[in-house]
């Protein structure tokens, strides 16, 4: 029979191997690596940050962004694809990458929807034409006429091939029956810079790259890309008021590889829908122009999967091609 001494000892052995299992079962128990598929600076980035900063504080753990660019985003996502499962590594990403890019490259290095489970929606952000302040035309209207009387003449620069903002550019030009030299940078904040400097005359770009260059007017803004007018820029018309039926609005959401365990899809879940009530959260989208989204995971499956099918018929549309 065992002594009392021995069954203390047991006891003390049982609860330091819960303890234990305990521990390591804690997610975060190390930090987390957020990979954003896209350049610092551009709208994806300032999400990111906003959001990693928060779950940070709420988790106890570092979120850290990694940048990881190349192919419009193909390089990022699947470097996350062929991640551990584990949680430890997670991306925050546009749509673009996701539900875009499938259909203008023959070959991304992934499956957006095999390689990956959805966590859940972000944010989405405002998209705008804008301009050098010397560019003739002040609005869509005009860039147009100007576009029809010089073809090929006007340059649009955009974050690199493949990107949404390069899409975006094609779309207008299809859509407008207009002619404009594509200029693509490795970055949108380098595109912008340019147009500021008059090495490009126009652009697409998010809110976030480029508010600061809109309120100190160092860039006009022609038209805006969403369906809906911006609470930031409430008097500017949208491109769609001018070109019927144009528009779209990018939504920004966190992925993890396919297989991660399922309690901890749902706790990140959890922590972003908290984080987005965060006023401090809210105040900072708000500041570079970009909107909360909150979505279940499920709900953001069925996102991934509309969206696919519908920006799949859009790219035929516009014809933009990529490889």
């Amino acid at each position: 029979m065992m002594n009392q001494r021995q069954i203390l000892l047991g006891l003390v052995l049982t609860f330091t191997a819960v303890g234990l299992a305990l521990a390591q079962d804690k997610f975060p128990n190390k930090p987390v690596t957020v990979v954003v598929p896209q350049a610092a600076g551009g709208a994806n980035d300032a999400i990111a940050r906003v959001i990693a900063q928060k779950l940070s504080e709420q988790m106890g753990q570092p979120f850290v962004i990694d940048n990881r660019t190349g192919a419009g985003g193909n390089v990022g996502t699947t470097a996350v694809a062929r991640a551990k499962a584990d949680g430890y590594t997670l991306m925050v990403t546009a749509d673009s990458a996701m539900v875009i890019n499938p259909s203008l490259y023959q070959s991304t290095g992934f499956d957006p929807i095999k390689d990956f489970d959805p966590v859940g929606t972000v944010a989405t952000a405002g998209y705008v034409l804008v301009a050098n302040p010397s560019f003739p035309a002040k609005n869509t209207t005009e860039l147009i006429a100007l576009a029809k009387q010089q073809p090929g003449k006007i340059n649009i620069g955009s974050a690199g091939n493949g990107t949404l903002n390069h899409l975006i550019g094609e779309m207008l030009s299809k859509a407008a029956g207009i002619d404009m030299v594509h200029v693509p940078y490795k970055a949108s904040s380098a595109a912008v810079t340019d147009l500021v400097a008059g090495q490009v005359q126009v652009s697409v770009q998010s809110l976030p790259s480029s508010i600061a260059f809109i309120r100190s007017g160092k860039v006009k803004v022609l038209g805006v890309i969403n369906p809906k007018r911006l609470p930031a820029l409430p008097d500017v018309p949208t491109i769609g008021e001018t070109i019927k039926g144009f528009g779209t609005t990018p939504w920004y959401g966190m992925f993890v590889p396919a297989g991660t365990p399922k309690h901890i899809v749902t706790q990140l879940n959890a922590e972003i829908a908290k984080a987005l009530e965060s006023k401090d959260v809210l105040d900072r989208l708000a500041g570079v122009g970009c909107e909360p989204y909150k979505s279940t995971s499920e709900q953001f499956a069925n996102l991934v999967r509309d969206d696919l099918s519908r920006w799949a018929k859009i790219v035929k549309t516009s014809g933009a091609t990529i490889d």
